[in-house]
């Protein structure tokens, strides 16, 4: 018996280490993990405090404001007043700074973080009197509530992307497609069918999650159902026809689920799936912008969390709309029966 488990243990290791796109794959890719994450946080420093500061250019600010020169306090900078604002009542950020309008803050009375950064501005100022104090309250925003539009987006994209990717990859290599190919149908045709099927597939397991989520979990969800269901619906068919390029041509599972990874570990690591760019690496903030699950996440947090509704979300919907269509037709162009 042993000498039989023997032999399939060493033709499965040759198998592996013969196959070199799959061999490569499993030692690049943990590389590329760790050089991204230092990529990510190369700016991250210990900063006790997050402090918004409402201004388009911080260096310009910091130039009239003594106290954006703090150590150890990380000020991000905020263009729009509201939605500032929303990050103070949520416990987003410790303190919002008007350095021009007054100049002026706004406080959450019930942030003992805020509590002290106020006390820091204060004593910044040799004239506290010239601040004008406002004040907010909210109910802190938790983690399970900022998180789980990413989370979402995240299952919607591996489903996507392995459940057409690898699986077409498996029926070229099994002949299934060599089958198809006889028939009547067309590439497009049965692109658009697996499109369709994943969709729906993807979709009813994304509203079981959410739906058991809500349960147990009691989340925020202050915006439009129907721009959730519209983003997310866009977000997966652009996920699932980007999965269908990296099966046009593929012939081993071994390289296209390598391939996946390369593709998704990025977006998952960029997106703001589990963390905020906010204060990040900036190059990393310019790359996340090219990534199609950034505007899914990005339109379902601010239904979610912001409470936005279609027409405030409706750019990144159209976004991933329009691409998730361009890849299709792209994907059908490219793909190969055999």
């Amino acid at each position: 018996m042993w000498h039989r488990i023997l032999a399939v243990f060493i033709a499965r290791n040759r198998e592996f280490y013969r196959d070199k796109a799959g061999l490569g794959w499993n030692i690049i890719m943990p590389f590329l993990m760790v050089f991204a994450f230092a990529f990510i946080f190369a700016d991250e420093s210990d900063d006790l405090f997050k402090v918004g500061v409402l201004t388009e250019d911080l260096h310009l600010a910091r130039e009239s404001t003594p106290f954006l020169d703090l150590k150890h306090v990380r000020f991000i900078p905020l263009g729009d007043l509201a939605s500032a604002i929303a990050k103070v009542q949520r416990h987003q950020i410790d303190l919002l700074l008007d350095p021009d309008g007054g100049p002026g803050y706004w406080i959450n009375e019930h942030s003992a973080r805020g509590y002290l950064a106020e006390r820091l501005l204060q004593s910044a100022y040799a004239d506290t009197a010239v601040l004008a104090r406002q004040t907010v309250t909210g109910r802190s925003l938790r983690y399970v509530d900022w998180a789980l539009p990413g989370v979402l987006a995240m299952n919607i994209m591996f489903s996507s992307l392995w459940g057409v990717g690898w699986v077409i990859v498996r029926y070229r290599k099994n002949g299934v497609l060599r089958r198809l190919q006889a028939t009547p149908l067309s590439a497009l045709e049965f692109l658009c069918a697996q499109v369709l099927s994943r969709l729906a597939v993807v979709m009813t397991a994304s509203a079981v999650v959410y739906l058991g989520a809500d349960i147990f979990l009691d989340f925020v969800m202050r915006g439009s159902y129907l721009a959730l269901l519209l983003t997310y619906l866009a977000g997966a068919l652009c996920l699932i026809s980007l999965g269908l390029i990296v099966a046009a041509r593929l012939r081993t599972e071994e390289l296209a689920d390598g391939v996946l990874n390369i593709i998704s570990w990025p977006m998952l690591l960029l997106s703001g799936v589990w963390f905020s760019l906010e204060g990040a690496n900036p190059a990393a903030q310019a790359l996340a912008k090219l990534l199609p699950l950034t505007y899914l996440v990005d339109a379902a947090r601010r239904i979610m969390v912001d409470g936005a509704g279609v027409v405030q979300v409706l750019p990144n919907i159209a976004l991933l709309a329009g691409m998730g269509l361009l890849l299709l037709v792209v994907a059908a162009r490219l793909f190969r029966w055999d």
